[in-house]
């Protein structure tokens, strides 16, 4: 074999040699030097590495935050419905050397922290309600969330950054019936708060029936008060006013009849004319001049005692004809 044979080989041998001996680790790294499958060193700033080659080798791990995007998680809340919950986790490798001893790689982590992160979802979100869960309180449920996966992931040699809801869906196969029970709930509600109004709406009207009974009856009283002590001062001074003058007095009470009786032109009365109710309007010799358009009264034939007994005309009854 020719030295210039064996020089290439040798050659060839320690750049294999020297590849196997270098490698760089840049600034979005963090590498573990591994001898036998066993970390022996840890880097985490950027530069150029050496390490004992075809014996030790090296598990490369990111600085950057990475992301995890769990199952589609059903949950039940506390109010008895359900939701698709969909989250996702963003994480960052704080501690390679526990992260390797953990999880080994990124897959198997993105796989455990999905696994916490849905149990976590369904441990908060099952002491909330579906109005909580679409309210501002859904930012103190995300925080709940996060310390509890942060919690149970502290082990892995990770740091959570940021767990989020990205959408909360009622279940394609549930709507309808969460859409009946939220019916027939409003109904229910609806029924009680009328028959509240209702109950309320019978107060109401009993007492205001009996406030009207009440003030009726104070009225009743009132106006029967004042009416009889409306009457007693007019026959006082009716009274006073029949003390005062007497004729006069039945003057006025004889013109009143008058105008009530006579107040009708169709009225045809037929009464004795020396009778009292027409006493006014005699003259000097007793015949009614007043009432007659027509000539003086006609003589009259005299009559005998017997006769004037017999036809008094005191004792005429009055005819009134319409």
């Amino acid at each position: 074999m020719s030295k210039k044979l064996i020089l290439g080989i040798v050659v060839l041998v320690v750049a294999i040699v020297a590849t196997q001996s270098f490698f760089i680790v840049r600034e979005t790294e963090q590498v573990l030097v591994l001898q036998f499958g066993e970390p022996v060193r840890e880097i985490r700033e950027p530069g150029l590495e050496f390490l004992v080659p075809f014996i030790q080798n090296t598990q490369v791990y990111e600085k950057r935050i990475l992301p995890v995007d769990p199952p589609v998680e059903q949950v039940l809340l506390s109010d008895q419905r359900r939701l698709d919950v969909d989250a996702f986790v963003r994480y960052r490798i704080i501690n390679p050397l526990l992260f390797f001893q953990a999880v080994r790689d990124e897959q198997t982590a993105a796989a455990r922290i999905s696994t916490i992160t849905n149990a976590a979802l369904r441990r908060v979100l099952g002491n909330t309600t579906q109005t909580q869960v679409l309210s501002e309180a859904r930012a103190d449920i995300m925080d709940d969330i996060l310390s509890e996966v942060a919690l149970q992931t502290a082990r892995f040699g990770i740091e959570i950054i940021d767990v989020r809801i990205g959408r909360a869906d009622v279940p394609e196969g549930t709507v309808q019936s969460v859409y009946d029970r939220m019916r027939s709930e409003r109904e229910r509600e609806a029924a009680e708060f009328r028959a509240q109004g209702e109950e309320q709406a019978q107060l109401i009207r009993s007492r205001a029936d009996r406030d009207r009974t009440v003030i009726l009856a104070n009225a009743e009283r009132d106006s029967q008060i004042l009416r009889g002590e409306g009457d007693g001062e007019a026959i006082t001074i009716r009274g006073d006013a029949f003390g005062q003058d007497a004729e006069f007095y039945s003057f006025y009470r004889s013109l009143e009849a008058y105008r009530t009786s006579i107040a009708d032109q169709g009225t045809t009365m037929v009464v004795s004319p020396t009778g009292d109710f027409f006493r006014f309007f005699r003259d000097s010799t007793g015949g009614l001049s007043a009432l007659s358009d027509g000539p003086a009264e006609q003589p009259q034939a005299e009559l005998t005692e017997d006769d004037t007994a017999q036809n008094d005309p005191d004792d005429t009854e009055p005819v009134v004809t319409q």
